[in-house]
């Protein structure tokens, strides 16, 4: 298994990874990095945009989700029938944003993997057609080290990840019920878990090597771009369906 893994996904990144050092990159690790980066998420665009849709419908179903939870009560079953009743009245389906993280959770593992072995380590991994480097130089832009920690790339990455959540998060209803504490429950959620997950990624990302953190910023971020391409197409489609159905009347 460990064969499989290392031939299938680990090995094909890391000579991606030399090939565009060797290339594109003025053999500078950091620009190598960004570039890698942008190759994966150009390969797994469709995935993402799906699972961004997906992820932003489910979130657009939270209001009528505690009405359910509301009207319901202690009835799980009655609760259960009426929530899949709804998603499959607006064609939402809760797994469909989890699916294209697992197909991409192996790629993003051997990328971990790549930096965390420190990428000199498994040279002997790369194939014989690409060339392979005595050494690579791990000073990226002249001067981040990028097999050691750095604390303003953890920084940009919580702030990416922010970003990221801060578009997804739904806003909180205009007008609360009187008594109705589970909205008020779930908007309390919300903002704890938009602070968590960046909090986290800061933390996490403070006792990773700098490469690592520029992948995981950079690959945030382009995930933050792609939300708003995806959003903004979005809108313009509705905005589209919008106008023709004034046509029509």
């Amino acid at each position: 298994m460990a064969n499989f893994f290392t031939s299938v996904f680990y090995q094909p990144i890391l000579n991606l990874l030399v090939f565009l050092y060797n290339t594109l990159s003025f053999q500078d690790l950091g620009i190598a990095i960004i570039l890698l980066t942008a190759v994966i998420k150009l390969v797994f665009w469709p995935l993402g945009r799906s699972s961004i849709k997906s992820q932003k419908a489910l979130q657009d179903l939270q209001p009528k989700l505690e009405e359910l939870k509301k009207q319901y009560g202690k009835d799980k079953a009655g609760l259960s029938q009426a929530t899949m009743a709804l998603y499959k009245e607006n064609k939402v389906n809760p797994f469909s944003s989890c699916l294209p993280l697992l197909i991409q959770l192996p790629f993003l593992i051997a990328v971990y993997r790549v930096f965390r072995d420190g990428v000199d380590n498994k040279l002997e991994l790369v194939y014989s057609f690409i060339g392979r480097p005595e050494a690579l130089n791990v000073i990226a832009f002249g001067f981040l080290d990028l097999s050691k920690r750095s604390i303003v790339l953890a920084v940009l990455a919580g702030l990416a990840q922010f970003w990221q959540a801060k578009m997804l998060s739904r806003k909180k209803p205009a007008v609360v019920s009187p008594g109705s504490k589970d909205e008020s429950m779930t908007a309390i959620m919300n903002k704890q878990m938009l602070y968590f997950m960046p909090a986290i990624t800061i933390f996490i990302g403070l006792s990773l090597p700098a490469g690592l953190t520029l992948y995981w910023f950079v690959l945030t971020l382009f995930t933050a771009l792609q939300q708003v391409a995806t959003f903004k197409n979005k809108g313009a489609q509705e905005d589209k369906k919008m106008i023709e159905g004034e046509i029509v009347k």
